[in-house]
Order: structure tokens, then C-alpha cells, then sequence
């Protein structure tokens, strides 16, 4: 797959998480300045990130949706400010078509939509229009199933049927853990992540210090680093393309060594 100017293809990589928000369900507030946002991007891409993942709305169970334009203020500087200084791909996660313009125009090579196209009508063909790269979440409004990973491959496949007719090319997929999922779901749609490879498309899984790993580790946002490791070796194993991590250096490392015992 291809994101910006870099191909990745045979190991599984790393998306940096970078929140620009005041309400992140784990380091709200803490890269909200472009300064602190450019250091820690910085110390990301030093840490191993390939794709750097900028969001400016927090979507934490509950979350408050934000204006476009207050998104589009919160990310496009920070945007402007990577691609300025680093050599790295740079994706932008939101479902509004209008922040997705903006990010585009800041410098942004891929979308990043929770909603996979489905939220904003008018996605799929900005994507197109601007030749991003395209992340495809799978999201619903209620978590009722009659046959459930099977029904997340179904509107995963609705979702890269909408990306392809719009004429998005580079496309990856993602099961959406914590989205229209119970904790059950969750821990199934992980246990099964390479049965997703049935949409023809590569993988992401985002699982970092997510409610599912505090609810089977009985710990708080600040202690789920172990858990989302686990995870990450696991999205390796499976052959998952991509992890979405806040804790790079140690996801990073966790990955080269199932790689290195799988003989990658």
C-alpha cells in the first residue's frame, strides 16, 4: 500500500497516534500546542512511526462532536508544521469532508475515517479529488449483529465499494474496535483481525489503551501499555499491515522481535 511518498508491503508498521484536542480519552491536552504536538511527533518518528496520525476530535465513548472549522484550526497547522520539518507520511483522522480537504491541502497523504465513508456523503470523492490514501474503520449506529464478523467484513466491503467507485486506489481497512461494539465483540473482532483479508484489502488494527484492554487487564488508561503490546504482536502474527499505537518505541520493539521469530 502505498501512503504519500512511501510503499509498505511484508512487516507490520507503525501509525503514531498524535491527539491535537483537550479531551483525548488518555493524553487529552498534552500535544494541543503546535510546539508540543512538532516534539512529540518528532520523538515519534525517532521512536520507529511510519505514518504519523493527526486528530483533532476526540471520538472517546461519548465524545462531543466538534465544529469543522475548530478541527480544521487544531490540525492544519500541525500538519503543515510535520510535513515542513519530517519526511514522513502524514494521515488525518476524521469523517468530515471538510477537514479532510484542509489536511489535504496542508500537506496530509491519507483520510482516516472512523465511519468508513459513510458519515459524510461527500468523502469519498474528496478523497479522490485529492489523491489520498484512504483508512476504511467499521462502524455502525447500534452494536446488533446477526452474524457478527461476518457482518463487519459485509460493511467493511460496503465501504471500500463506496472508496472505490469515488476513485480512491490505496485503501486499508480497520474492524473498529470500540465502535458499535460490545467488550465481547471487541475481543472476538481482535481474536479473528486476519479474517479480514477477506475484503482484499490490508489491515490496521487500533486497539491502544482502549476500554477492552482496561476491562480484561482490571486497569486504568494509564496502565494498558502491556495490553496494547499484546495486541500489536498479535495484529503481527496475523499479518495485520499497520497497529495504531500512542506507545511507540515499545510496540515498535514488541513487533520486530514476532517478526524476527517468525522469520520475517
Amino acid at each position: 500500500m502505498r501512503i504519500g511518498n512511501r510503499t509498505f508491503d511484508g512487516h507490520t508498521y507503525i501509525m503514531g497516534i498524535l491527539n491535537v484536542t483537550d479531551d483525548s480519552f488518555s493524553d487529552g491536552g498534552k500535544y494541543s500546542g503546535i510546539d508540543a504536538a512538532l516534539r512529540r511527533a518528532e520523538q515519534m518518528i525517532a521512536e520507529g512511526a511510519d505514518v504519523i496520525d493527526v486528530g483533532g476530535e476526540s471520538t472517546r465513548p461519548g465524545y462531543t462532536q466538534v465544529p469543522a472549522e475548530v478541527e480544521i484550526a487544531r490540525v492544519v497547522p500541525v500538519i503543515e508544521k510535520i510535513k515542513t520539518n519530517f519526511d514522513v507520511p502524514v494521515s488525518v483522522d476524521t469523517y468530515k469532508s471538510e477537514v479532510c480537504r484542509a489536511a489535504a491541502e496542508a500537506g496530509a497523504d491519507m483520510i482516516n475515517d472512523i465511519w468508513g465513508f459513510k458519515y459524510d456523503k461527500s468523502m469519498a470523492k474528496t478523497a479522490a479529488e485529492l489523491h489520498m490514501s484512504a483508512c476504511l474503520a467499521h462502524n455502525r449506529e447500534t452494536a446488533e449483529y446477526n452474524d457478527f464478523v461476518n457482518d463487519v467484513i459485509a460493511d467493511l466491503n460496503e465501504s471500500v465499494k463506496i472508496a472505490k467507485n469515488a476513485g480512491v486506489t490505496e485503501i486499508m481497512v480497520d474492524p473498529g474496535v470500540g465502535f458499535a461494539k460490545t467488550y465481547g465483540q471487541n475481543i472476538e473482532i481482535i481474536r479473528r483481525i486476519g479474517e479480514l483479508e477477506k475484503t482484499g484489502y490490508p489491515v490496521l488494527l487500533g486497539v491502544s489503551r482502549k476500554s477492552v484492554i482496561g476491562l480484561t487487564l482490571g486497569t486504568d488508561v494509564s496502565e494498558r501499555l502491556e495490553g496494547t503490546m499484546a495486541a500489536s504482536v498479535w495484529a503481527a502474527v496475523r499479518g495485520c499491515l499497520f497497529v495504531r499505537v500512542h506507545d511507540i518505541k515499545e510496540n515498535k520493539r514488541a513487533i520486530m522481535m514476532a517478526e524476527r521469530i517468525m522469520g520475517k
